[in-house]
């Protein structure tokens, strides 16, 4: 796998398309980041960027990961030291998941966000944008009917950080992609290079396959998950025999979640998979792709069952170690 193949490996899109090829010409040294709102505890969300992260270090990149406490104080998560005490915590658990330790820097936004340089061009910004086009990239921030200054605010912030951190590359899932547009809109206005971004796929949630995974609703993952715990969600999880299922009677689409954590949560980070099953059922599975393990749930070779079995087996070894940081 060259190197964008490694970069670009499970990303639902990049922007722009020239731009990551010239990033891949010359990896080495370049810098990605990613940032997030301290929450206590990872979730798969979070691990599903983490997994990018670890493929661009893999590809030659070093990586900074924004633990954005002034974010998320403005977002009424809760004091500062209620904030920072969180990030700390959510720091020991990218690494115990896999992250370089050494070939990554750990940011707190209050490091840079509150000198009077960023203050200054985040005003600027300020009268670049209008309210309307603000709240464009508000809809991740925003819960009830009314919004609030700070939450207008929130978005410009996100697009300053990015040349305040010096990066070459911005990391999201698809929900920042509006965000990223604001950051390719504005920045120019303070002579600022609009920034290249990777933005990765949502996740439905694991119990209708409808809508995406989410830690606030519906059922998600975490690293404070026992075995037992994933064990129970994942044989609950929605999981027909098709990656295609068929709508809700109202329409709605739905995904497989059990093969979408198979695709950009398992076979990133193992060679490969094996699901176990009784020889009187055939014996064991083995896959080194995801696309084969896709294509035995469609024909009815592999069970959703025993799909479910070794997801919840594989997540298991992923969320292991940073369960163990969590109980220490």
């Amino acid at each position: 796998m060259d190197a964008y193949e490694r970069i670009t490996r499970n990303a639902a899109e990049v922007v722009t398309e020239e731009e990551i090829e010239a990033l891949a010409d010359d990896p080495d040294g370049k810098r990605a980041y990613v940032g997030y709102e301290p929450s206590g505890v990872l979730h798969i969300g979070h691990m599903l960027t983490a997994n990018k992260l670890i493929d661009l270090q893999d590809a030659g990149f070093e990586v900074t990961v924004l633990l954005a406490d002034v974010h998320a104080y403005l977002n009424d998560k809760g004091s500062f030291e209620e904030i920072r005490h969180t990030a700390e915590r959510m720091r020991d658990q990218f690494i115990a998941y896999g992250l370089d330790e050494s070939n990554t820097q750990f940011v707190l936004g209050s490091d840079f966000q509150l000198d009077d340089d960023y203050t200054l061009d985040l005003h600027s910004l300020e009268l670049e944008t209008t309210l309307a086009r603000a709240e464009r990239a508000m809809a991740e921030i925003t819960s009830g009917d009314s919004v609030k200054v700070s939450q207008a605010v929130y978005p410009l912030m996100q697009a300053l950080d990015i040349p305040y951190l010096g990066v070459d590359l911005a990391i999201g899932g698809m929900e920042q992609r509006k965000v990223h547009m604001l950051a390719r809109d504005v920045l120019p206005s303070i002579d600022r290079e609009p920034p290249t971004s990777l933005h990765t796929p949502l996740i439905a949630d694991l119990g209708t396959g409808r809508g995406k995974m989410s830690s606030s609703t519906g059922v998600t993952i975490s690293m404070e998950d026992s075995r037992e715990d994933i064990e129970s969600k994942v044989n609950d999880a929605y999981c027909p025999p098709t990656a295609d299922p068929e709508p809700t009677d109202d329409g709605e689409s739905r995904e497989n979640p059990v093969l979408q954590v198979f695709e950009y949560h398992v076979f990133p980070r193992f060679e490969t998979v094996v699901v176990e099953r009784p020889e009187e059922y055939g014996g064991d599975l083995e896959y080194g792709t995801y696309d084969g393990l896709e294509a035995d749930l469609e024909s009815g070779e592999l069970h959703p069952a025993d799909a479910k079995g070794a997801l919840a087996a594989y997540l298991d070894r992923l969320i292991a170690p940073g369960r163990e940081q969590l109980a220490e």
